[in-house]
This record gives C-alpha cells, sequence and structure tokens, in this order.
C-alpha cells in the first residue's frame, strides 16, 4: 500500500464514526447470530441489515471524507504526485478502512457462529458493497462541488439502489408479465448492486421461495452456479466502473 494511502487508511481507522460502525455492526451480528441455532434463519436476517446499513454507511462516510480531504488532495497536487496517483490512493485508502470495519464488525461473529459457506457468502457481499459504494461516493463527490449536493446525490443513490429500484422492477414485471421477458428481467436485476448481493446469497442458501420474482428469473436465466459466478463477475464490474468515471472526471477538472 502507497503511503498516501496508508495515511488515508489509519487516519478514518482513527475516526469515531468508523469506530463506532464497526462496534454496532459487531453487536448486531452477535446479537442476531446468537440468538437461533438455524444457520439459515440468521443468515437472512443478518443479511436484512448489511443490505440496509453497510451501503448506506459506506456512501455517506466516503463522500463526507473525500469532501473534507479536498485541501489535503490539492496539496498533493502542488507536489510533483500524478492525479492518478492521488484519487486511487485515496480510493484504496478509504475502501481498506472500510472494508476493515465489516471484516472486524460482521466477519469475526459470521466465522464463529455460521457455517463457512453460508458465511463466506455473506462476508463477501459486504466486501463488495463496502467498495462499490464507496467508488459511488467518489463519483458523487467529483460530480459537484458543493457539499449538500454531494450528499444529497449519495444519498439518492443508496436509496434508489435500496428501495426504489425494486419497486421499479416489480411495478415492470407485472406489467409485461405475458411477454417473455426473463432475459430483460435478469439483465435489469443485474443493474442493481443491492438486490444482487441478494440474490448471491440467496442462491448459496437455495431457498426458492426467498429469491423473489426477479431472482427466481435470474435462477432460471443462469442457474445457481452459472447464477453464482456471472453476480460475482458484475458485482466486481461494479466496483472498478464508477471509480474509472470518476477518475476521468477528476483529471478532466479544474481544482
Amino acid at each position: 500500500m502507497n503511503k498516501i494511502a496508508q495515511f488515508i487508511f489509519f487516519d478514518i481507522l482513527k475516526n469515531k464514526i468508523i469506530i463506532f460502525y464497526t462496534l454496532l455492526l459487531f453487536i448486531i451480528s452477535w446479537s442476531v447470530l446468537g440468538l437461533d441455532s438455524n444457520n439459515t434463519k440468521t443468515t437472512l436476517s443478518l443479511l436484512n441489515i448489511v443490505l440496509l446499513v453497510v451501503p448506506l454507511v459506506s456512501i455517506i462516510f466516503s463522500t463526507i471524507y473525500v469532501y473534507n480531504s479536498n485541501q489535503f488532495i490539492e496539496l498533493l497536487l502542488s507536489q510533483p504526485v500524478a492525479r492518478l496517483k492521488v484519487w486511487s490512493n485515496l480510493f484504496l485508502g478509504l475502501s481498506s478502512a472500510l472494508v476493515l470495519a465489516f471484516v472486524i464488525g460482521c466477519g469475526v461473529p459470521i466465522l464463529l457462529y455460521s457455517s463457512l459457506e453460508i458465511g463466506f457468502s455473506l462476508i463477501i457481499v459486504g466486501v463488495m458493497l463496502s467498495i462499490i459504494f464507496c467508488s459511488l461516493a467518489m463519483l458523487s463527490a467529483i460530480i459537484t462541488r458543493d457539499r449538500a449536493k454531494g450528499i444529497g446525490i449519495s444519498i439518492f443513490i443508496w436509496m434508489f439502489f435500496g428501495i426504489i429500484y425494486d419497486g421499479i422492477l416489480l411495478v415492470f414485471s407485472f406489467q409485461f408479465a405475458d411477454y417473455p421477458i426473463e432475459g430483460i428481467m435478469a439483465t435489469l436485476t443485474a443493474i442493481n448492486p443491492i438486490g444482487l448481493s441478494r440474490i448471491f446469497v440467496l442462491l448459496q442458501l437455495n431457498i426458492a421461495a426467498m429469491l423473489g420474482h426477479s431472482g427466481a428469473i435470474f435462477k432460471q436465466v443462469f442457474g445457481s452456479g452459472g447464477g453464482l459466478i456471472t453476480s460475482l463477475v458484475i458485482l466486481l464490474i461494479w466496483t472498478i466502473f464508477p471509480f474509472v468515471v470518476s477518475l476521468i472526471k477528476f483529471n478532466k477538472k479544474d481544482l
């Protein structure tokens, strides 16, 4: 890890919000996993919490941190340091700290209480969502100089992927239920990283009734094994694409 990324990483780890976030995840995970010996029930309960809390904290905290780092970024750019290096290390430091917070908060209780296969899939989802929404946060922050507008964009992104998108998909599926839209529905499902993360874990649990309409179509199109690989590849693309777009905008931006 580069010195810039190391500085950002350790600076974030000392942040009270990140410490509170880690402790909150740890307490919630420990409580949920310790309530019932049924791994499936506890995993589903914890999955719903992870899908709600991790993206929200990751995108809001990362957006605020990028805005607070404006003077630090300008100082680095006044030195003979490439913009690519500055932005990449900022992303690396931010995402690494969020991932570590999640792994300590949720990973340790999951490994202690949950089965290895199911628990590992949940950890993968949490790590991927931390990185994805950190990437989206950097894109939100670079779009506008206005802090309030940037945070507003971040909140809207979280609400869109977490709440609004599923509603749109449900309406679309009912409106065109008489047409062969399985392929379109599977594609639209893959666009939402939160919904795709849910399907990734549920495919591991192999609970057909809990997949929902879009999840059932996704499984029908790709199958269990193909669905796992496909969803993981798409999540990897989600981690890279927003960051690349933000990097292009950062390189063109007049600071």
